[in-house]
């Protein structure tokens, strides 16, 4: 059959990040940092980013990179950063001056796209659930909303553990793998296609105590080996004995399905779970 439809109820619940176009918008964080000890203000306009690869390899999901924002200032506000100001006006703007959209050559010191409405649905939260656009894991997680989340990075407005296993449930990775898209072997998220038409079960007692769980396991484990999602679940989904950290991730992944299925009302359904 053809694709299904678009769910009410999850309308405005993920969204793709902020096309930044440029790279001179990202320092390292020495850089980053040594502008923010020279100008405590300039912590206004920078800012850790947040890419696919960061939530792919990254321990803890981290970013690797710091980026400029400007927010949706005029040039003359964004100007009043003389230092960081400079660096744009140095390595973006040439480049932006080539575009052939007159917008992302005129507001050369903004991004290409801001996503503004992504930054006012996580305003009042302290982490989100992300997952990146491109990855063979399909694996969420909860990060710190203090940064730029780019283009490569989906986002669900919320941070509810339970929305946590839902995500993380083998419910949604299969229908993720049969409306997504594919990238070099890779699955590619689609919003629009895979969450905005995902029946989502009610949350209870049982998703949220699962969904935390599998965040504890999953953290201990990159913590302990420092390796991201994907080494991490490489691990996972290797048969031979492994570790009790992996254990503990596989079985936590089990309570998920288990709580997300109950959610469901499939109480009679065999999952099946282990190595076929």
């Amino acid at each position: 059959s053809g694709a299904p439809y678009r769910l009410v109820a999850n309308e405005a619940q993920s969204y793709i990040g902020s096309y930044v176009l440029g790279k001179g918008f990202v320092l390292l964080p020495k850089q980053a940092r040594a502008l923010i000890a020279k100008d405590p203000k300039n912590a206004d306009v920078l800012f850790p980013y947040l890419i696919g690869k960061d939530l792919n390899q990254e321990p803890g999901a981290k970013a690797s990179r710091w980026v400029i924002n400007f927010h949706d200032w005029p040039k003359e506000k964004a100007a009043e950063y003389v230092d960081v100001f400079a660096i744009v006006e140095r390595d973006v703007q040439p480049v932006r001056a080539r575009n052939n959209r007159a917008a992302r050559r005129d507001r050369w010191w903004q991004y290409a796209e801001r996503a503004p409405y992504v930054y006012e649905a996580i305003a009042d939260l302290e982490r989100v659930i992300v997952i990146a656009r491109v990855s063979k894991t399909v694996v969420p997680i909860r990060v710190p909303t203090s940064q730029v989340m780019s283009e490569q990075v989906v986002i669900f407005p919320t941070d509810s553990a339970s929305q946590l296993a839902i995500l993380s449930s083998s419910m949604h990775y299969w229908w993720t793998l049969k409306y997504s898209g594919d990238m070099r072997g890779d699955l590619r998220y689609a919003p629009s296609d895979v969450h905005e038409t995902f029946p989502r079960p009610n949350e209870s007692a049982g998703t949220c105590a699962a969904g935390e769980a599998l965040e504890k396991a999953q953290q201990n484990a990159m913590a302990s080996r420092s390796v991201g999602l994907t080494s991490l679940y490489n691990l996972v989904h290797t048969e031979p004995k492994t570790a009790p950290d992996i254990e503990a991730v596989r079985q936590a992944h089990v309570e998920v399905d288990q709580a997300v299925a109950e959610a469901y009302s499939w109480l009679d359904l065999d999952l099946e779970h282990g190595f076929h």
